[in-house]
């Protein structure tokens, strides 16, 4: 039994917690969310133990699924890979370049698995272009949906557009 903690119990993390609850293979151990509001809607609908301590929570897991706002990843990653836990996290991994390559040399360091979160690379659409090399030249870029407020701690490059960019890397490979 995989024993798995989650960090950040917000709008992609309820998302996180249903899916875990339909793999009969792991338990949910625990979740922390520094948000109290938030922290007690879990608890109500989900009956899952919180923690206030990330570090306390780490010590009853086997991975962590990080789906925290992103300022918080580098910290909560690093404390996951320095204790010896799997690590999820949702994409961007980190704020910057510096706080990447800090996280890559831990994970190599270690006897881990680090995985980020790209669940476009799945999306039927992008599926259906596997095998067409594309060449793009010119990316134009249109917003189609009302603004939410949720993500603007990074730029829509690293939110949004890293998908496509994702893509067409992935595609060249």
């Amino acid at each position: 039994m995989l024993k798995v903690a989650v960090f950040g119990t917000g709008h992609l993390g309820k998302f996180h917690l249903n899916n875990w609850k339909l793999i009969p293979e792991t338990e949910l151990v625990g979740f922390y969310d520094p948000n109290d509001e938030i922290a007690a809607g879990v608890v109500e609908k989900y009956g899952i133990k919180r923690f206030t301590n990330p570090a306390e929570l780490l010590d009853l897991c086997d991975a962590a699924d990080i789906i925290a706002p992103t300022p918080a990843h580098f910290n909560l990653c690093e404390l996951a890979i320095r204790k010896g836990k799997h690590v999820f996290v949702e994409k961007p991994l980190a704020n910057d370049m510096e706080e990447a390559r800090t996280i890559l040399k831990l994970v190599k360091e270690s006897n881990i698995k680090l995985q980020v979160g790209h669940v476009e690379r799945f999306n039927p659409a992008f599926l259906a272009l596997e095998g067409i090399h594309l060449q793009p030249m010119f990316i134009e870029v249109h917003r189609l949906a009302e603004f939410n407020p949720r993500g603007t701690e990074v730029s829509v490059i690293l939110d949004l557009m890293i998908h496509d960019i994702d893509h067409f890397a992935y595609c060249k490979q």
